[in-house]
C-alpha cells in the first residue's frame, strides 16, 4: 500500500490515544468491535483505516471527530488524482442526480459488486483493489449523514441484467438497491426499460451535483480520466439530456419492483 502523510497521521494519533488511555491494543481492538490484528496494522500503517474504524475511535477516545476528520482526508489522498475535484464536489452536493448505462454507480454499490468491477480486466493489482474498493464504500456514507444529498439515479435495464462477479453477486447487489430505495427516503432510483429502445442516455453516462449556493455542476468519467464541467450552456444542454432521459424511465415504486423482479432471476 503506497504510503500517505495523513495515513502517518492516523497512526501516530492512534497509538498516542492508546498510551494515553493505558490501553493495549487488544484492549483497544475489543472496544472498538475490531480485531486486534487489524488495530496493529493501522498502527504501522499497513492496512487503511475505513470511516468506520475512524468513528469508533473517535468514540472511544472522546476526540470530537479528529480520527474522522484525518480519515476523510487519507480518502481525498488515496482516489486516483483524476476524481479527486469530484469526490469533493460529490460530498458537499445537496443534490446529485446520476445517470449510468452500464454498471451500478459507486454510491450504490456493494462490497462484492465494487470488487467485482475493480478486479475486472486484471488491471490493478491486489492491494490496489482493496484500497479502491474502501475508498468507495467509504463515499457512501453520504448518504446516511445528516442532511444527506437528494440523489436522484437513474439506470438502464441493461445494468440489472449485466453480470458482474457472478449470480450471488448480482443478486446481493440488486437486493441492495431494493433496501435503498425503500429505507432512505432521499434516494430515488429509475429504471429505463429495454423497451424504450433508443434514447439519449446511451451517449454514456453522467452526474449533476447541484452545489450549496444552488449552481449546477457536471461531472463526466471516461476509462482513465474525469472532467467536471461548470460552463453554463453545457450545464444547461445536460439537464435537457438528463430529464430527456428520466422521461424514458419507470416510477420509483415500478423500478424497484423490477429491480427485484430481476434479482430473483439471478440463482
Amino acid at each position: 500500500m503506497d504510503r500517505s502523510s495523513m495515513l502517518d497521521h492516523f497512526a501516530e494519533e492512534l497509538r498516542l490515544a492508546r498510551a494515553t488511555s493505558g490501553l493495549s491494543q487488544s484492549a483497544l481492538a475489543e472496544a472498538l468491535s475490531y480485531s486486534g490484528a487489524l488495530v496493529a496494522k493501522v498502527e504501522t500503517c499497513e492496512r487503511r483505516p475505513g470511516l468506520d474504524f475512524a468513528r469508533r475511535c473517535d468514540t472511544v477516545f472522546g476526540t470530537d471527530g479528529r480520527f474522522e476528520r484525518i480519515q476523510r482526508r487519507i480518502s481525498r489522498e488515496t482516489v486516483v488524482p483524476w476524481f479527486r475535484d469530484w469526490a469533493g464536489i460529490e460530498q458537499e452536493a445537496r443534490a446529485l442526480r446520476t445517470f449510468e448505462p452500464l454498471c451500478v454507480p459507486g454510491l450504490l454499490q456493494t462490497e462484492g459488486y465494487a470488487r467485482a468491477i475493480h478486479a475486472g480486466g486484471g488491471l490493478f493489482a491486489a492491494d490496489e483493489i482493496e484500497r479502491q474498493v474502501t475508498t468507495r464504500l467509504d463515499r457512501q456514507a453520504v448518504l446516511t449523514r445528516d442532511r444527506p444529498p437528494l440523489l436522484s439515479v437513474v439506470v438502464d435495464e441493461y445494468v440489472l441484467r449485466r453480470r458482474i462477479g457472478g449470480p450471488e453477486v448480482m443478486r446481493e447487489q440488486l437486493q441492495h438497491l431494493v433496501k435503498l430505495g425503500c429505507g432512505l427516503a432521499r434516494v430515488r432510483i429509475h429504471v429505463v426499460p429495454m423497451s424504450a429502445g433508443a434514447y439519449p442516455g446511451l451517449a454514456g453516462p453522467f452526474v449533476i451535483a447541484t452545489l450549496p449556493a444552488g449552481e449546477d455542476v457536471v461531472y463526466l468519467e471516461g476509462q482513465r480520466h474525469g472532467q467536471v464541467v461548470d460552463r453554463t450552456d453545457f450545464v444547461q444542454q445536460m439537464v435537457e439530456v438528463w430529464e430527456s432521459i428520466r422521461g424514458e424511465a419507470l416510477s420509483h415504486q415500478q423500478s424497484l419492483d423490477l429491480i427485484a423482479e430481476v434479482a430473483e432471476t439471478w440463482t
